[in-house]
């Protein structure tokens, strides 16, 4: 797939966020199918994730994605982390690994922000469907990176 056939499957996927309510990645899936844009989860969760899109609750019940709107004061990647809080269960660690399990179909996008955050205790991050293992940087005790996961996350995870 070349450069201007991602930029328009994002140009896509911006104009049918911003344009009808968008459930899950699988109806966002469909109707990009019906645009004649074939994707695979693990590639619509970078895009979702690249574009900023994030699953909101709606007062009706259920949840969208949307696009946040501009602010005004520019917050670091390590910071924005917190945005996906609700993406995020639990935060755990078993000494060696950080282990984090997400909501279905969201851990691709929650560890390329970690990723893109490039935290120094992070070596890097292996995704599944809803949950991601993560690796500490060496000389970084897993224990102390899931505790400062859990504060960059901004919930109440457990450990």
């Amino acid at each position: 797939m070349s450069h201007d056939d991602t930029q328009e499957r994002r140009a896509a996927i911006r104009e049918l966020i911003r344009s009808r309510e968008v459930a899950t990645q699988e109806d966002l899936r469909e109707l990009l199918a019906k645009r004649g844009f074939e994707v695979t989860q693990a590639t619509l969760s970078r895009d979702l994730a690249k574009l900023g899109a994030r699953r909101v609750s709606r007062a009706e019940g259920g949840t969208a994605y949307e696009f946040p709107e501009a602010r005004v004061v520019e917050t670091s990647a390590e910071e924005r982390l917190g945005d996906l809080a609700e993406m995020v269960v639990t935060v755990g660690h078993n000494g060696a690994l950080v282990v984090i399990h997400t909501t279905a179909g969201t851990a691709s996008a929650v560890a390329l922000a970690i990723d893109t955050a490039r935290i120094p205790q992070v070596l890097g991050t292996l995704a599944g469907d809803d949950c991601i293992f993560l690796a500490p940087a060496r000389g970084h005790a897993a224990a102390k990176v899931t505790t400062k996961l859990q504060k960059l996350f901004r919930s109440n995870q457990k450990g």
